[in-house]
């Protein structure tokens, strides 16, 4: 239509580019190590929070 090639074709030159996955390395992308790192956060002051509320009795 555009004269560009199928988003199959161009995901995977994307992929073909990437150097090989490193030994031992848990996130490959930056993003994912980011969420990852809120998520465990904000259930940390969950329950932060809800030792919080139990210790001074909220009415």
């Amino acid at each position: 239509m555009f004269r560009r090639k199928p988003i199959e074709e161009r995901i995977a030159e994307r992929v073909a580019k990437r150097p090989p996955l490193k030994e031992g390395k848990h996130f490959e992308h930056r993003p994912a190590l980011i969420v990852f790192c809120v998520i465990i956060a904000l259930v940390a002051l969950k329950i932060l929070g809800a030792f919080a509320l139990m210790k001074w009795g909220v009415q």
